[in-house]
């Protein structure tokens, strides 16, 4: 089976989970769930690759695994956070903007098929470094791939948890965290996301595979230009009178030394 077989298998198999995953939204009256499947739908996407490809050779092993420890704190972390909760800000207003007896369809286009559909275009750096397995045997682009996901996973989850224990102290409401990960970049959770998926990418042209990658490049452009940086900058110049002070100090997005 080719690679573009194997790739376009996965186009329908998230399409359906995306669709029944909808299905379980329009019953509970929450689109917010589509964001706790994010990271378990690429642990699938990356288990079904293992599975349509031939051959099992430590480079499989290994990205397989690596996807499995990211999906799964990511999905995880954002079960906790937004536990009791109910549905996130952005998707009220969005109901509230067609109206509710609109907004359950909508949502099937606007939220679900289109991370569906990044879901699957992100995920060809996972295909490639599992269907292309020559040479088979690990080399130093391999053990950079995973050095750099050990990183960003580094730069994530302390991230995540730091400014966990920063909002759960209620003196620090309206201030700006500027400690730790904090310090030396202004969003090390999403700069650990994008170091993760450079690692993927990585790994794929270990593979000798090099167009996949692209799925890595479309990961770091949403974070930094569409869903993630640029949406939140925005928001906390609002919000918070520091912010301003604090993104004269510290690097925007790559981990550097504060400026004085």
């Amino acid at each position: 089976m080719s690679f573009f077989q194997i790739f376009l298998q996965a186009f329908l198999v998230i399409m359906i989970l995306m669709t029944l995953l909808w299905v379980v939204s329009v019953i509970l009256r929450n689109v917010s769930i589509v964001d706790l499947f994010w990271g378990f739908g690429f642990i699938l996407t990356a288990v079904f690759y293992f599975l349509k490809t031939e051959d099992v050779g430590p480079r499989k092993i290994i990205i397989t695994t690596l996807v499995a420890l990211w999906g799964f704190r990511l999905s995880a972390y954002l079960a906790w956070r937004n536990f009791g909760k109910g549905e996130d800000f952005r998707y009220k207003q969005f109901r509230k903007k067609y109206g509710e007896k609109r907004y359950w369809w909508i949502s099937f286009f606007q939220t679900f098929l289109l991370q569906g559909l990044l879901m699957w275009l992100i995920s060809a750096p996972l295909l490639g470094a599992q269907y292309y397995t020559h040479p088979n045997a690990l080399g130093v682009l391999d053990y950079t791939g995973i050095a750099l996901w050990v990183i960003g996973f580094t730069f994530e989850t302390g991230g995540d948890f730091q400014l966990a224990v920063f909002r759960a102290n209620p003196l620090n409401k309206g201030k700006v965290l500027n400690r730790g990960f904090w310090k030396v970049t202004r969003h090390p959770n999403y700069f650990g996301d994008s170091a993760v998926w450079w690692g993927y990418g990585l790994i794929c042209i270990a593979s000798g595979s090099y167009l996949p990658v692209l799925g890595s490049v479309l990961m770091t452009a949403l974070i930094i230009k569409v869903s993630g940086v640029a949406l939140l900058e925005k928001s906390l110049k609002e919000q918070k009178a520091e912010y301003k002070e604090y993104i004269e100090k510290t690097s925007a997005f790559i981990p550097w030394f504060p400026k004085k």
